[in-house]
């Protein structure tokens, strides 16, 4: 029914006024059968963390700013715009991942550690990526799922490396994955 339903938006939204064909993001969940939605935290400027990096404390780490906490809003409300509801919301422990999640404004979300950055060594790499792992073959495939972290887990996950605020689709049960970019024209 799901299917069904996702076909049936795609075919009705995918028309725009001027009649050129678009691609929505709930067409695009539908030709991948995506279940998982990664999307790499909104726009924090600068590179990496500094080197007094704490986890606890935010006024350590490289953080949103205002462009990127209104690019969070503005993606929460593409994706309400979309009718798209999130079963599960899991965010990074870094506070850019956080505030991200809470800026979109989409739903209730908690931290998960298998989300955290290994970029600097903060977080290790292997351990981050099992945790990841196997809360992905546990998803369940009728389910939708999105998860707020970095650029380097999301390329190790998917291969593709999304720039801030980016959305990358992925089918947990066969692997694939489709960058997928927002146009708000």
């Amino acid at each position: 029914m799901r299917f069904l339903f996702l076909i049936l938006t795609l075919i009705i939204s995918s028309v725009t006024a001027s009649g050129v064909y678009a691609e929505t993001l709930t067409g695009a969940m539908a030709k991948l059968d995506a279940n998982v939605i990664f999307m790499r935290h909104a726009l924090a400027p600068g590179f990496g963390d500094p080197d007094h990096f704490r986890l606890e404390d935010c006024a350590t780490q490289r953080n949103l700013d205002d462009t990127g906490r209104q690019q969070a809003r503005d993606i929460g409300n593409y994706l309400r715009a979309q009718n798209i509801t999130f079963d599960a919301i899991y965010s990074s422990q870094w506070c850019r991942c956080r505030d991200t999640a809470q800026e979109l404004n989409i739903g209730a979300w908690q931290e998960f550690s298998g989300l955290n950055s290994f970029f600097q060594g903060y977080a290790d790499p292997k351990s981050t990526m099992d945790q990841l792992n196997t809360k992905l073959s546990q998803l369940p495939q009728d389910k939708i799922t999105l998860m707020v972290t970095h650029q380097v887990v999301i390329r190790a996950a998917t291969g593709h490396s999304p720039s801030s605020g980016g959305l990358v689709l992925y089918n947990s049960a066969t692997n694939e994955a489709v960058p997928f970019a927002i146009n708000n024209e």
